[in-house]
């Protein structure tokens, strides 16, 4: 702790500080809250959509030994065109949330592609969206869980540091001004005794 110093100054300074301190600290303990309590819902989130991905992968089985057999390649056919997300608020922080994939439109002939290819098309599109939003929930993690490290510091700060510091230089002082008020006082009543023997030793003479 930083050398106080023994003033009534400074005592309404540390006493300010300290009501601040006990202010600001149930925020950050309720947005540590609701920190922890989105990270648990995300990574929720997050399992299950893996738990979709893997049974799309599985239906994609059969899509996918047609597509060995042919000369089809669907890596030109399918193309990210953009990825549309939006934000929200969360405890004071933007969260991006997956809206959707947007893909260019491939021109294929019809008559010379089997009929197979649009339900590759369309199932590898929804794979390759789902796992796009699988990325965004991750890096919605990432953030959360920055934030709520951030937030941790700041609550340690306040409980274990700012507040004891506040309230032990709070003490300190208080002790001292008593103490030069009681010394006060003891050289008020010995002047009084000096002047009252001085005037008892005058009065006769």
């Amino acid at each position: 702790m930083a050398k106080v110093k023994l003033t009534k100054g400074e005592l309404k300074l540390q006493r300010d500080n300290l009501r601040q301190f006990e202010r600001f600290l149930p925020t950050l303990q309720l947005k540590k809250q609701q920190l922890q309590m989105e990270i648990l819902s995300h990574y929720g989130i997050l399992e299950r959509k893996k738990h979709e991905e893997e049974l799309k992968k599985k239906n994609l089985d059969g899509l996918l030994s047609l597509l060995g057999e042919s000369e089809i390649n669907l890596g030109k056919m399918i193309v990210i065109k953009d990825i549309h997300r939006s934000y929200k608020n969360i405890a004071g922080i933007d969260i991006p949330v997956f809206e959707s994939c947007e893909f260019r439109e491939i021109e294929y002939d019809l008559f010379v592609t089997p009929l197979w290819l649009d339900s590759a098309i369309s199932a590898f599109c929804e794979l390759i969206s789902l796992r796009s939003d699988i990325r965004i929930v991750e890096e919605s993690i990432a953030i959360l869980k920055q934030e709520l490290r951030i937030t941790t510091q700041r609550v340690n700060l306040f409980e274990k540091v700012k507040i004891p510091e506040a309230e032990e230089a709070i003490r300190l002082i208080k002790i001292y001004i008593g103490d030069q008020m009681a010394n006060a006082v003891g050289r008020s009543k010995m002047a009084k005794r000096k002047i009252e023997a001085y005037a008892e030793a005058n009065q006769y003479v």
